[in-house]
């Protein structure tokens, strides 16, 4: 377990994806997810001008939250968004080419995976979680069988179709935390919706029963 991730998944271990975001909206959008309790912000890296967004969250937010790109997928990406000041690599994949890049490059790095061979292969190459995805293919019948043979201290964050009304099957089945998307923000979402949005999947995650082998202790 990173003890640097796993300090980001206090008070929310919820990753606000933010595809689509332009770096006028940043400021704003940023500031109603914060004051909601999100502390892991991502931008995708097929958004307008994501390294711009990025270093402007890292600029007014990185203090206090673990600021980094979504869907990086080549090597030479996680140079770029280091320089932005991002700190987070978060891929839709398991190349373990970009898991290596990501570590050597000191930032945390949380790839997808579909299988506990993928699983497996992204922990042997130093991730410091697994971004299960798309979970909406995979149920959470698949995540408690993977916790039954991926070592105990496994970060697993469900991406993919998580809403605030799903996320506790996932939670009792051994999730750690979620990702977002467009239930939260998409392109032209206004600052009211992505603040409603963010305060009813913190509304949800209070609501999700005590679990003491959680990674996070705010339950």
């Amino acid at each position: 377990m990173t003890a640097t991730l796993v300090s980001y998944l206090e008070p929310l271990p919820l990753i606000a994806v933010l595809r689509g975001i332009t770096p006028e909206e940043i400021p704003a959008v940023g500031a109603a997810l914060v004051t909601n309790g999100f502390r892991i912000l991502e931008v995708p890296l097929n958004s307008p001008r994501p390294l711009a967004s990025i270093a402007l969250l890292a600029e007014k937010f990185g203090d206090r939250c673990l600021i980094g790109a979504g869907t990086v997928t080549a090597v030479d990406e996680v140079k770029e968004v280091t320089a932005a000041g991002g700190k987070l690599i978060v891929m839709p994949h398991g190349d373990m080419a970009v898991v290596r890049a990501a570590k050597a490059q000191g930032t945390i790095c949380v790839p997808g995976v579909a299988t506990p061979t993928e699983a497996f292969a992204a922990l042997a190459a130093g991730a410091d979680g697994l971004k299960m995805f798309p979970s909406d293919q995979l149920p959470p019948s698949a995540l408690k069988a993977w916790r039954a043979v991926l070592p105990r201290a496994t970060l697993v964050f469900p991406v993919g179709g998580i809403r605030p009304d799903n996320m506790g099957p996932y939670w009792t089945a051994g999730a750690n935390g979620f990702g977002t998307g467009s239930n939260l923000y998409q392109p032209g979402s206004t600052v009211e919706h992505v603040r409603s949005a963010g305060a009813a999947y913190a509304a949800a995650f209070r609501a999700l029963p005590r679990r003491p082998d959680a990674a996070t202790s705010s339950q």
